[in-house]
């Protein structure tokens, strides 16, 4: 166990915000079913998944972070692996392949592999800190997570591997990263996006397509979904329509209402001052994590802590950005609050390690 003293390093702060926001979800998540007898369970599969989830968190927590560098090479076989099986074995739900059945249990990998890609990668930032930043220091970082791409945008998952690159990007230039490979990664980036788009599955082209000319008489897909969700987000006005009294949500027009469209539901409840109150407190999450970053004293822990900053961040802007129809619909959840098991989890273990860079960093770093 460790010492009372150790304690004193644990962020209780970022612990409540995060308990705050968890419990918020599964709130949302009650009144976002609307009477769906197929969604009926959900809330109890989120408590469920909450209440392992601290545990795993606690868990994290308590164990030093540094031990998870002996088990980098193991982590990253493991979900390189288990990505692979999912392309034979996994479940298709929404045109893609990303779900592993497990009785009553559905687990998508890639979840996972977000908090592996970034246990890897802090793992050879910090080793190579001395290291010359030339190509070959940029080429083989972004090997490490090429080889977990590949396999997720073969189920496809683009948003998910667009995610991996940009934790990575993120890292690479706290890491230093030169300008001059900035500039041709951006060049490359917005030639490659232009080359890749007829490579696209039919569903993937569509979101990009309705975003840039969107059919006003659409009364399906996607374009329709964004649309509910603005008059959704409009419906809250300033301080909402009280829970459970959302009449698009209710109702039933907004679609995928507990999982992508939950911020829209949210807003109807809440409205403007119910929804800025919660992304504050997002906000706060994903600083205290960057705090953490700071506060690290090795180069490993703070990168660790870096990345999932990242990662929240990112996650957090893209599932507002598809609500607000400011770019197109991807399938990004909002982190804590949307409904999904694996993702949940996988936030409760990136919650835990940046509680583990704080609570075994030495002492002569104490605030």
């Amino acid at each position: 166990m460790l010492k009372r003293e150790t304690w004193k390093n644990f962020d209780f702060a970022l612990f409540g915000a995060v308990i705050f926001l968890s419990i918020f979800g599964m709130v949302m998540v009650r009144s976002a079913i609307a009477g769906n007898t197929e969604l009926a369970n959900s809330v109890n599969r989120q408590a469920t998944f909450f209440g392992i989830g601290l545990v795993v968190l606690l868990v994290a927590a308590l164990i030093d972070f540094h031990y998870w560098k002996s088990f980098s090479r193991f982590l990253y076989i493991f979900t390189f692996a288990f990505l692979a099986i999912i392309l034979v074995i996994g479940k298709t739900s929404f045109g893609a392949q990303r779900w592993l059945e497990v009785g009553l249990i559905n687990i998508q990998p890639a979840e996972i592999a977000k908090i592996v890609v970034i246990l890897v990668l802090a793992n050879f930032f910090a080793a190579s800190r001395d290291k010359p930043k030339n190509m070959r220091w940029v080429f083989l970082s972004i090997l490490l997570v090429a080889a977990i791409v590949a396999p997720i945008l073969l189920q496809p998952n683009l948003s998910t591997s667009i995610m991996l690159l940009v934790i990575w990007f993120s890292m690479a230039w706290i890491s230093g990263l030169p300008l001059k490979y900035i500039l041709v990664f951006a060049v490359v980036g917005i030639i490659a996006a232009i080359i890749a788009f007829p490579l696209l599955e039919p569903y993937q082209q569509e979101r990009i397509i309705t975003f840039i000319r969107p059919d006003p008489n659409a009364r399906y897909g996607n374009t329709y979904n964004v649309e509910q969700a603005l008059i959704t987000i409009g419906n809250g006005g300033l301080f909402g329509q009280g829970y459970g009294h959302g009449t698009q949500v209710q109702l039933r027009f907004l679609k995928v209402r507990t999982t992508d469209f939950i911020f829209s539901a949210m807003a109807e409840e809440f409205g403007f001052v119910g929804t800025v109150g919660v992304m504050i407190v997002l906000g706060f999450v994903i600083l205290r994590c960057f705090r953490a970053a700071r506060l690290a004293t090795d180069q490993y822990g703070a990168m660790i802590a870096y990345g999932f900053a990242t990662l929240i961040a990112f996650q957090t802007l893209v599932n507002i950005g598809v609500n607000l129809r400011m770019i197109p619909v991807t399938g990004q959840t909002l982190p804590f609050i949307s409904y999904g098991g694996s993702s949940l989890m996988s936030l409760m273990l990136g919650i835990g390690l940046i509680e583990s860079v704080l609570v075994h960093r030495k002492p002569d770093y104490l605030e």
